[in-house]
């Protein structure tokens, strides 16, 4: 078994074998993951499982509670705001983003607001033009991007495609998304998120970080290696994701948003099935997986320097999974995720 590897819940009766989600944390420690923690509900029943250490050379456990950067998981948030937004009547999904955003974007009027949020766009990923390996980052991890920054490394490329026909999964996307929620709603996207998600669902534990580089509360740390030495990259300005990855939350918070936003009490009917409707297993903003055994789970994984989130719930939520794995110095394959959603789901 891994260091600090547990589990945490009531015995006896379950589906889901706890020995086997141990076995899959615990191999995922031995192959490239420094830590990691998953929270499983089945039905009535949730417990907690860990695996790994919280920190390099240490035998501190990762906390079953702890915070984390949940990257792209950001952009499922973003979406279920702009949804609220069409459901008010104050943004049409098949409106030009230059109807909101004039001049932002050279091919704006060609492209919609469904086309943002289900990647459809044709935009060039801006992610694709950063220095995100290792030994590149670590110079520029506390620099203050601005959105405006962000948007012209992605314009300074022409487009992949056409707008509306492809899909390309890009970060550039849900940036002029958040800017599109900051023109309508006249603050910060990240007040919105907090005003119309964290607040009525009471997440507590997750935020909208801006440029703040650390992390609260609890938390694992994150490595990698740099020149040979390791590194820890927890810290880090996350403004560099911003309205595509930068919050932090927790595997409860997580949870209990995925299963409001898929019962239909965060968006209206009509936004939900918009939501819902896939190109290539991507709805607006949240992805549809089938897994080996036939099941189709909705959630989405998000990456950002030193963590990997994995959200995923059935259709009626009764069996859901959040998971953060921190990166260990020298990485690696990490073994063993296909195992566990294969014991949770199947």
């Amino acid at each position: 078994m891994g260091a600090g590897g547990t589990a945490v819940a009531a015995p006896g009766g379950d589906r889901i074998d706890r020995e086997v989600v141990r076995g899959a944390l615990d191999e995922m420690a031995a192959t490239g993951a420094q830590g990691v923690q998953v929270r499983v509900v089945d039905g009535r029943r949730g417990f907690t499982a860990r695996a790994g250490t919280a920190r390099v050379g240490s035998p501190r456990p990762v906390p079953t509670d702890g915070r984390f950067r949940v990257g792209s998981v950001t952009k499922t948030f973003v979406s279920t705001v702009v949804l609220q937004l069409v459901g008010e009547g104050r943004v049409e999904l098949d409106a030009p983003v230059s109807r909101y955003l004039p001049g932002l974007l050279p091919d704006g009027d060609r492209i919609t607001v469904r086309h943002l949020l289900q990647h459809t766009s044709g935009l060039y990923n801006y992610t694709d033009a950063l220095p995100l390996d290792p030994e590149d980052f670590d110079p520029i991890r506390y620099r203050t991007w601005t959105p405006a920054e962000l948007v012209a490394l992605s314009t300074a490329r022409p487009l992949d495609f056409r707008p509306g026909t492809g899909w390309n999964y890009s970060n550039t996307n849900y940036v002029v998304v958040g800017l599109l929620v900051e023109k309508i709603t006249g603050k910060p996207y990240g007040h919105a998120v907090e005003q119309r998600v964290l607040r009525p669902l009471g997440l507590r534990d997750t935020s909208v970080p801006g440029t703040r580089v650390g992390i609260p509360g609890p938390h694992a740390h994150g490595y990698a290696r740099v020149r040979g030495e390791v590194v820890d990259i927890t810290e880090l300005n996350p403004s560099v994701a911003w309205a595509a990855g930068e919050m932090i939350s927790t595997t409860e918070d997580l949870g209990r948003f995925v299963d409001a936003l898929l019962d239909g009490r965060l968006l209206r009917p009509a936004q939900q099935r918009e939501m819902l409707t896939t190109v290539q297993g991507y709805g607006l903003g949240i992805e549809a997986t089938e897994l080996p055994c036939g099941v189709t789970t909705w959630g989405h994984g998000g990456g950002i320097p030193g963590y990997s989130t994995l959200v995923a719930s059935t259709p009626d939520t009764a069996t859901r999974l959040t998971a953060s794995v921190t990166s260990s110095p020298d990485g690696g394959p990490v073994n063993g995720a296909e195992e566990l959603l294969t014991e949770v789901f199947c």
